[in-house]
Order: structure tokens, then C-alpha cells, then sequence
């Protein structure tokens, strides 16, 4: 009797042990066939055209008194290829590049270690209705390293806007107050002898009331060995949206700039969208304007994009989404996929649709 009590009491321990911590696994799995119209034409199966597919695990112990610690470990999977070259992985194996950190909430909110999506990104791109994924998406928050053909003879024309992720990061969250919550983030750059060279400097600012959402996003990447930056960028974004019921409208800005010898360049945008509900599924519509300054050559591109997300079920959907392009000024820059999957009319435009599944689990 006495051993069939210590083992009771054995069991409840632990069980109430198991209750304090979790760990989960997750993911999403997205894939889909793509057709693009330009001057030479594409078409192929393509990885994560409604949401990344990707694979994660996130975890969460109770220490008491309030205080949680927690942790993710998420990388990106191109289901198309079977590959793991996906959101910021530098080669085909798998890499939890697109999150990973390990933190401490409670009431004073949540600070994390590790490398994450920056806070002036999660304040303003998510009202791009496409996701920053597809062809539709804005590429106002396309990541740094971006290259125009016209201004390659300056030495900066390949940083121009800042990354969507930061690495070595300490990231501070705040609870939410009235609406208002406040991300910031800072980069270590890690370059031996100088402590502030390719340091990344950000702050999101969101606020969440009812139908009305509001963000703004500030950003700085100082120059040096392990960045993108060879001047420093500065970047800031504004968004926000209001959700009528029938219709939600959305609305978003974003400027990043660099100053070289030769003056200023400048990559800057603004976009305005619309989402309804339909049946079982969603509408989604964008108009992006694109406005650069490189070198001293000014282009401009109009882009638009509709689409229509099926839910199947909770955790299942099918998509469709119709995207066109169209550079102006000669502008070369802006294309709907990637530099191997065809280019662009002698006009400068680009047409594309895509439809797939989208399974989360």
C-alpha cells in the first residue's frame, strides 16, 4: 500500500510538471503551380505562394510567479525541390534561419536572444493582404541586397534597404497598454575592433483597437564587414487598416536610403489593398507603387494583384492569385519572380498566376 502510494504521488509529480512545460511541433506546408508571362515565359510547381512552408518547434515553461520562458527554432523548406534554401538559409540544407531565439515573458512583457523577424517588419508589412509571399506580394519589405542594372557602377546600388531578419539580436516586446505595444531590437554586428559597425538598430510601433489597426516601423544598419550596408541605411515605414465588417481597407508606406559620394539614393513605395470575405474563403486585392533613385537614374513600377483564398477547412485552403507588373523609366528592377524564371516584355512588364494548396498542421 505504502510503495502504491509513492507511486501516485511519483505519477502527479510529474504529470504536474509535464502541465508547467510544452513543446510543440508545427509547420505549414504550401505549394503550387506558376505561370509567368514576360518576355520569355515560366511555368513550375513553386514552394510557399500563400504562406512560407516551413517547420518549427516552439516551447514554453512555467518558472512561476508570472514568468514564462520560451523558445523557437523555425526554418524554412522549399516543397517544390525538397530543399531547405528558404527564408535566409545560405545553402540546400535545412536551417532554422527563419527564427530562432530563446526568451523570458512575463509581465513586463518578453525579451529574446537568438535571430527573428525585426519589430519595424512585424509593425508595418503585415498589411501586405498577400503575405510578403507570392507574386502579388509588396515588395516594399523585399530584404537588402537588392540590385538595379542601371546603377551597378555604384558601389551602393546593392544596399539600399535593410533585411526583414536580424541576427545576434536582443529583441524587448512590451505588453499590450491601451491598444499600444512596442518592439525594439538591437543587432550586434560583430565585427572585432569596432563594436557599432554593422550594428542594426530598430523600433515597431503598433497599436490594436477594434476594427482599426495602426504601425510604424524605424530602422538603421550601420556599414561594415557583416552587413549589407557599405553607407548607412536608414529606414521607416507607416501601415495600418480598418475592418468595416463587409471589407477591410489597408494602406502602406515604406522609405530606406543610403548616402553615397554621389549624393542620395533612395528606394521608396507606398501600396493601398482591400480583403473581403466570400462564401467560405477571402478576396484579396493590392496596388503597389515603386519609386527608386540610384546612381541619379529615377524609375518607377505599378504592380497589382487579386486573388482568392478557398478554406477547405481550419487548417486546410486553396488559392488562386493573378499578379501584373509593369517598370517604367526604363527600370529594370522589379520582377514577379526570380532572375531564373523568364523577364520581362521590352515594356517592362510582367503578368503571372499561380493557384495551390495551403495545409498548416
Amino acid at each position: 500500500m505504502k510503495k502504491s502510494l509513492i507511486a501516485l504521488a511519483v505519477l502527479a509529480a510529474s504529470g504536474a510538471a509535464m502541465a508547467q512545460s510544452s513543446v510543440t511541433l508545427y509547420g505549414i506546408a504550401d505549394a503550387g503551380v506558376t505561370y509567368l508571362n514576360g518576355g520569355s515565359n515560366w511555368s513550375g510547381v513553386t514552394s510557399g505562394n500563400n504562406k512560407t512552408s516551413r517547420l518549427g518547434f516552439r516551447g514554453v515553461e512555467d518558472l512561476g510567479g508570472g514568468l514564462k520562458a520560451n523558445f523557437v527554432l523555425e526554418g524554412g523548406i522549399n516543397l517544390d525541390t525538397g530543399d531547405g534554401k528558404s527564408g535566409g538559409a545560405t545553402d540546400n540544407g535545412f536551417q532554422f534561419k527563419r527564427q530562432s531565439t530563446v526568451g523570458l515573458a512575463g509581465n513586463f512583457g518578453e525579451v529574446r536572444l537568438g535571430r527573428e523577424l525585426t519589430a519595424a517588419y512585424n509593425a508595418t508589412a503585415r498589411y501586405d493582404v498577400f503575405g510578403s509571399v507570392g507574386l502579388a506580394q509588396s515588395r516594399l519589405w523585399a530584404d537588402g541586397g537588392v540590385v538595379d542594372a542601371n546603377a551597378n557602377a555604384n558601389a551602393n546600388a546593392k544596399a539600399v534597404t535593410t533585411n526583414q531578419r536580424i541576427s545576434n539580436a536582443v529583441t524587448y516586446v512590451s505588453p499590450s497598454f491601451s491598444g499600444f505595444k512596442v518592439g525594439v531590437n538591437y543587432g550586434f554586428g560583430e565585427v572585432a575592433g569596432g563594436n557599432s559597425k554593422s550594428g542594426y538598430m530598430g523600433a515597431g510601433l503598433m497599436y490594436d483597437n477594434g476594427p482599426l489597426s495602426l504601425g510604424l516601423g524605424l530602422e538603421r544598419l550601420k556599414s561594415g564587414a557583416n552587413s549589407v550596408a557599405t553607407s548607412d541605411i536608414d529606414a521607416w515605414s507607416l501601415g495600418g487598416s480598418y475592418d468595416f465588417g463587409v471589407a477591410k481597407v489597408l494602406a502602406g508606406y515604406r522609405e530606406s536610403k543610403v548616402d553615397v559620394a554621389a549624393g542620395e539614393n533612395k528606394r521608396l513605395g507606398y501600396y493601398v489593398a482591400a480583403t473581403a470575405p466570400v462564401g467560405p474563403g477571402l478576396v484579396r486585392a493590392s496596388y503597389n507603387r515603386y519609386e527608386n533613385k540610384l546612381a541619379g537614374f529615377k524609375e518607377k513600377a505599378d504592380q497589382f494583384g487579386l486573388g482568392y483564398v478557398y478554406s477547405l477547412s481550419k487548417r486546410t485552403s486553396v488559392y488562386g492569385t493573378y499578379a501584373y507588373i509593369k517598370n517604367k523609366d526604363g527600370a529594370n528592377l522589379y520582377t514577379l519572380g526570380s532572375s531564373s524564371q523568364g523577364s520581362l516584355k521590352t515594356n517592362g512588364s510582367q503578368q503571372g498566376v499561380q493557384v495551390g494548396i495551403t495545409h498548416a498542421f
